[in-house]
């Protein structure tokens, strides 16, 4: 015969009737019934309010809830994705907090499920990356210690005209000085922008780039003409590793976002493409929350430098112990009526011969160590590790 099914409702009405009766007390009682003390009284209190009907099972649906969306803010939400596709939760609520921060917005866990709701999030494939290399711009401790240089990768825009980005960051604030498309690569086409930025934004400590022309080259010391006048400045180069992408990760995961916002698909022309960066600039900029200044912009936190773009370049000087010698125009110098190959690079140039050893020298442009010159062998050869002075 099949079992006999009792109600909850019908159980609880019996509890509370020997309850009542006083037979039993009520851990007993609660025993007999396999209950717990706090479901008895808990019956005992619903029957006293309701009677049999309080017994019944009752909705376990919240009766409020506390992360619901009205709908004005849902569609404030959608709307400002719409205008940034690729802005997380945490950004949108960010940039909500600083532009309406009289009203309570929805945590970012919300609104991330809102959008995926909406249709709005494109999964990301999960691979296995390996730890963030973050101890090369360890010194980039304040606004303009560096900044960090580099060609976005040249594409042609819809009439076929080659575009090439130059992206000029500095690395503490991510503030992006410059994204100009250059009509050339070349040594006249970035000098010209860095020149605007510098008068602009005054003088970085560092400029940090790949080892790519025109930031450097295979001259003595990995020299360019663009470096030598950087030097000059008072600025010093730093370059990566060949193959190590990743000592410059900040200004590279800038250009994830640059080319997912700009290039793709690319505008119908250089002048439009140079539109586009310019509006990505202002809004990365002055709009986009980062994560790592603790959701500010990075407009928010940049100073311009202290060291101004000076009028004339300065001079450069060498301690009386030196052996100081010009560089003739194809990259040779005088060395006891000997010429010696030095650079072509800095034709025009003064550099230093510091004696270090019988025979050897040190070979400096400015404080920059760049060569040991052999005076037996009347060679130059690069610096080994650890010759290179700081």
């Amino acid at each position: 015969m099949p079992w006999q099914v009792i109600s909850a409702a019908k159980q609880g009405k019996k509890f509370v009737e020997e309850m009542e009766r006083g037979e039993f007390g009520m851990a007993l009682l609660c025993r007999r019934y396999g209950i717990s003390r706090p479901t008895g009284y808990k019956w005992r209190e619903r029957y006293g309010e309701a009677g049999a009907e309080g017994l019944e099972d009752r909705s376990r649906v919240p009766k409020t809830f506390p992360r619901a969306i009205s709908a004005d803010v849902e569609e404030q939400l959608l709307q400002l994705r719409r205008s940034h596709s690729h802005w997380g939760p945490r950004k949108l609520r960010a940039w909500l907090e600083r532009k309406k921060p009289g009203r309570k917005w929805p945590v970012a866990s919300t609104i991330g499920a809102l959008l995926k709701r909406e249709g709005l999030v494109v999964p990301r494939r999960k691979r296995r990356r390996a730890p963030p290399y973050t101890e090369p711009l360890g010194h980039a401790d304040g606004p303009n210690r560096v900044w960090c240089a580099d060609m976005k990768g040249w594409f042609r825009t819809g009439d076929g005209e080659r575009c090439d980005p130059l992206t000029i960051t500095d690395a503490c604030t991510r503030y992006l000085l410059r994204c100009q498309a250059v009509k050339e690569a070349d040594t006249e086409h970035l000098r010209a922008v860095f020149e605007a930025a510098f008068r602009e934004y005054g003088l970085p400590v560092a400029i940090r780039t790949d080892n790519g022309a025109p930031f450097a080259s295979r001259a003595l010391g990995g020299l360019s003409r663009l470096s030598v006048w950087w030097i000059k400045l008072g600025i010093a180069p730093e370059r990566i590793r060949p193959g190590k992408p990743q000592e410059n990760g900040r200004h590279e995961r800038m250009h994830r976002t640059l080319k997912a916002e700009t290039a793709n698909p690319p505008a119908w022309n250089r002048r439009r493409q140079q539109e586009a960066f310019d509006r990505f600039r202002r809004e990365y900029n002055e709009e986009r929350p980062h994560e790592a200044l603790g959701q500010e912009t990075p407009a928010s936190v940049y100073q311009p430098s202290w060291r101004l773009y000076p009028d004339r370049l300065p001079g450069i000087g060498y301690p009386a112990a030196f052996e100081v010698r010009k560089v003739q125009q194809h990259g040779q110098v005088q060395w006891k009526n000997q010429e010696v190959f030095v650079s072509e690079v800095l034709a025009g140039e003064s550099v230093g011969f510091e004696p270090i050893a019988e025979g050897l020298w040190g070979v400096y442009f400015a404080a920059r160590q760049i060569g040991i010159f052999d005076a037996r062998r009347l060679k130059i050869r690069p610096n080994r590790a650890g010759e290179v002075r700081p």
